[in-house]
């Protein structure tokens, strides 16, 4: 389409001298035709015409265009042009794709420019739970849609290793002092810890006093005492435990960012900015009034001088920069984070609005099981990350007696990038590994299937008879091929993993309906199948893995 597109768009030019961005789509079901566009619509106005004189004018000049030749154009009302592709012309551009793959097929359009894409975010002293593991997957699928566009991403994880959160877990934790200290124990101590310190005022207050403690150990990199020792210890578990879970589901950071490591920075930016008059002292804090631009007001230092969160997401954005100068920075966190990121990124853009402009802040919705079940992490009782790679096991294994990790990943994968990223979301782990329906193991077992086709042809001569020519399958299969880079690029461009999950699916069950009519081994058109064949696999084993899924010889 994307052709269609340019070549319209530059008829509009010589036409009418407008620059003009036609949109051109597949066409609906009820028009005779490949693609369709409705600029005549939208021209109608500016060049006080028609929209079917326009759609006619365009459509007979379309015939002197050299690229737009292989296209019969017609006009339906009200004002649309219709485009119908030769079959010449679609073996061609199958042809085409066929050698992008096999040499690169990876667009430039970030060529030498950075990306940081920052997503899981995880605190240590805290165990992962399913919201991690919906921001992992959907932050390295975006991370590799801009790979796929040659930027050079940097996957990024800040997580609070000092904050009320370490103090209330390490309040439990030095009561009891296990001799072997896991990650279980520390979820224990911290939900633990939450309740002592909304409820007894003497243990908050002793909490509110470990929290300084902790953050002195962190900015003086003490070690001897036996709340450091114990700190330090929580602390390499953490990190440890992170990165074993993230191996498991194929995902490797570059970079972590822990609180500590930003918060002096942030603590000096707002105390530089307090002295501009971007932030406000009130009542011993240092403030941003953010109702001033219709948002609300946050706390960036607290009375006992100590950095908020919002101070050291401050910190962050500059440290990022330091280290990286990047062209692009991606922050994914979950809804609940919109309102504090705008106030955050408000109070950054009175001072620094070129690293605002490069930054995108992005959010998802919960996660549920069926049941509509709620679930909080302060009290407990919320869904481990792992234990949704255990449900999709157990289903995976109750359903097929299968324990295969990679369907297994992909039923889990697949589950969340499906969806459009914002809405809540429920997750269904004896839906996502079915084989039939819109799963990661359907879309598995397709790409597999082609595997199998092309094995059992081996090199196949050329076509007996008819060579060329398309029937209705094929033609729906190739024009669904060759929208892959549209997929590929509307997805890049809206950051968004779920328009080519969605794709996927789509051409998944094209090829369906091809391989129960057209039959390739034997047949008179046994090259030109194959040809669509292999190139469908390449869409889907290129499809998946920028969806961070593999796909298997065997199923």
């Amino acid at each position: 389409m994307q052709e269609i597109q340019s070549e319209l768009k530059n008829l509009i030019k010589n036409l009418y001298g407008l620059d003009f961005e036609p949109e051109v789509t597949p066409s609906p079901e009820n028009i005779p035709a490949d693609f369709s566009s409705n600029a005549p619509l939208k021209l109608a106005k500016e060049l006080h015409n028609a929209p079917i004189e326009i759609a006619e004018e365009l459509a007979e000049k379309a015939t002197e265009t050299e690229n737009l030749k292989a296209f019969n154009l017609t006009v339906t009302a009200p004002g649309f042009l219709n485009f119908i592709a030769s079959d010449e012309y679609l073996n061609t551009k199958i042809a085409d794709l066929d050698q992008d793959f096999a040499k690169d097929i990876s667009s430039d359009e970030y060529s030498g420019k950075t990306v940081i894409c920052e997503f899981s975010d995880p605190n240590p002293f805290k165990v992962l739970h399913v919201g991690h593991l919906y921001t992992s997957i959907v932050g390295d699928s975006i991370s590799k849609l801009y790979e796929y566009a040659g930027a050079k991403v940097i996957r990024a994880n800040f997580g609070g290793d000092v904050g009320l959160h370490v103090a209330k877990t390490m309040y439990i934790l030095m009561q009891k002092n296990p001799n072997e200290l896991t990650i279980e124990d520390i979820a224990k101590c911290y939900v633990e810890g939450t309740a002592a310190y909304e409820e007894d005022e003497q243990a908050k207050q002793e909490i509110t006093k470990l929290n300084k403690e902790i953050y002195k150990i962190n900015s003086e990199n003490l070690h001897d005492t036996a709340l450091a020792k114990l700190y330090w210890q929580g602390r390499e578990l953490s990190y440890a435990y992170f990165n074993d879970f993230y191996a498991r589901i194929g995902l490797k950071f570059d970079k972590y960012y822990p609180e500590s490591t930003v918060a002096g920075l942030g603590l000096k930016t707002v105390k530089e900015q307090l002295e501009k008059g971007v932030y406000e002292l009130s009542d011993g804090a240092v403030i941003f009034d953010g109702e001033k631009y219709g948002l609300h007001t946050r706390v960036f230092i607290n009375k006992e001088g100590v950095p908020t969160y919002e101070a050291k997401d401050v910190g962050l954005i500059f440290t990022k920069w330091n280290d990286y100068h990047f062209d692009k920075s991606i922050v994914i966190t979950g809804n609940e984070q919109l309102e504090y990121m705008k106030v955050v990124l408000k109070s950054v853009e009175q001072y620094a609005k070129d690293l605002v402009e490069k930054t995108s802040h992005l959010t998802h919705g919960l996660v549920k099981l069926p049941g509509n079940v709620k679930m909080s992490s302060r009290k407990g009782n919320f869904l481990k990350a792992v234990d949704v790679l255990n449900l999709i096991d157990e289903a995976l294994k109750s359903e097929y007696n299968s324990e295969d990790k990679t369907v297994a990943l992909a039923a889990t994968k697949y589950a969340f990038l499906k969806y459009k990223m914002g809405g809540n979301i429920v997750f269904d782990p004896n839906e996502s590994v079915k084989m039939t329906g819109n799963s990661g193991p359907y879309l598995l077992y397709s790409a597999v299937r082609a595997k199998k086709i092309l094995e059992k042809v081996g090199e196949s001569s050329q076509d007996k008879n008819s060579a060329g020519e398309l029937n209705d399958q094929e033609r729906s299969l190739a024009k669904k091929i060759l929208l892959y880079k549209d997929a590929l690029n509307e997805a890049l461009n809206e950051m968004a993993p779920h328009r080519l999950a969605t794709y996927l699916y789509e051409v998944a069950q094209d090829f369906s309906r091809f391989y129960e009519a057209c039959p390739v081994s034997g047949s008179e058109k046994t090259a030109t199948r194959k040809k669509l064949v292999k190139v469908y696999l390449d869409v889907m084993t290129h499809g998946l893995n920028i969806l961070g899924i593999n796909t298997p010889e065997e199923m």
